[in-house]
């Protein structure tokens, strides 16, 4: 575990508490994050050649598991017409056709760049189909850092309770943190 300490140490001089996303910070768990070399299938290995099978699969995307040969043969294929264009293209559309092909009820469809734009635009989306301001958020959840998600503090940086600094109020009046695990708290949310 050496060289992931020391990974971890400079990380911790460059990026907030040492990782890019707060919920790898391992703040409430306690211990150091690993840092991956490669990975290959269902494999990671770290920087101290330490394998773990990957069950988080990078959040939802890596469904066929890490550098597949057929998706590597795309990405190449893709990369060569040119990276992103900031601009409509013909695959965001043949893709949105081949997706609602296979799924006929999804009428329409937006790609998103992370989870974090999809849950903010899911949140406006039912804002505005019900007409309701108020979304419910349960605690310790990892919910998008916008449209009051950040009520509190507790999705991996939890250190005590209380709304998350750096958010205004009216941010948290957006939304209503609930216990998980009980139909009680989605009651009394009525």
């Amino acid at each position: 575990m050496k060289r992931t300490s020391e990974l971890f140490d400079r990380a911790k001089r460059v990026l907030p508490g040492g990782v890019n996303s707060p919920v790898r910070a391992f703040r409430a768990v306690g211990g150091t994050p690993f840092f991956v070399a490669h990975a290959a299938g269902a494999r990671l290995t770290d920087v101290d050649g330490n394998s773990y099978v990957d069950y988080v699969c990078s959040w939802g995307p890596l469904i066929l598991g890490h550098a597949h040969p057929a998706v590597l043969d795309a990405v190449r294929e893709a990369a060569e017409r040119g990276w992103t264009y900031g601009a409509p293209c013909v695959a965001e559309v043949e893709l949105a056709e081949e997706v609602r092909r296979r799924m006929p009820l999804l009428e329409m469809m937006r790609f998103v760049n992370s989870g974090t734009e999809a849950t903010m635009a899911a949140v406006r989306l039912a804002r505005a189909a019900t007409g309701r301001e108020l979304i419910i958020k349960f605690a310790g959840c990892y919910h998008v850092p916008g449209q009051g998600g950040l009520r509190r503090r507790d999705a991996g940086t939890a250190r005590q309770p209380g709304r998350a600094r750096g958010t205004r109020g009216s941010h948290a009046d957006g939304a209503i943190q609930r216990r998980r695990g009980g139909r009680g708290s989605l009651q009394a949310a009525r």
